[in-house]
């Protein structure tokens, strides 16, 4: 072994998830510049992202679409409607299930975003498009498998109690 091997398992660059938050913390910074003009953040753009897409959800299948907690999402959302992008509505049929929708501003902001994908491409000049698919797809593959392994780590199926018959007296 020569003195630059590592074989400390704590050493930071053996470690997955250094290079993947440091990524990620890149590319927020990376998309800053090109969603400001649209007075976007980047979670802010993946909320409007979803909702061009799926047009109407509630806020608990944006959070589980985007892995963000209603503590979260839920301020993020009010901005979103301050800003006139966004309706949140209560749902008719069930009281605690709020809905969010595009206003037509929202909708609208959609033309205006269309070269944010094209433009954070070109931020990565050296990357091929066939590379940027393969790590989507590597990417991927890792959530699919944490998301695996939480489904696994969680208790057999929780269960509401059922109501028990009247017995008599």
């Amino acid at each position: 072994m020569t003195g630059t091997e590592r074989t400390d398992a704590l050493d930071l660059e053996r470690q997955v998830c250094f290079p993947l938050y440091a990524a990620s913390n890149l590319v927020n910074r990376a998309y800053r510049p090109i969603l400001s003009p649209l007075g976007l953040t980047y979670p802010q753009y993946l909320v409007m992202l979803v909702l061009w897409q799926d047009g109407c959800r509630s806020v608990g299948a944006l959070g589980e679409r985007l892995y963000l907690d209603s503590g979260t999402l839920t301020p993020m959302l009010k901005r979103l409607e301050a800003q006139g992008l966004v309706r949140r509505v209560r749902d008719n049929a069930d009281e605690r299930r709020v809905n969010v929708s595009l206003t037509d501003e929202g909708a609208a902001l959609r033309e205006r975003a269309q070269s944010v994908p094209a433009t954070m491409f070109g931020a990565c000049t050296n990357w091929q498009e066939d590379q940027l698919h393969d790590l989507r797809h590597a990417v991927n593959e890792l959530i699919d498998a944490l998301n695996r392994r939480d489904e696994a780590a969680k208790p057999e199926a929780v269960t509401r109690r059922k109501p028990q018959a009247a017995v008599p007296d």
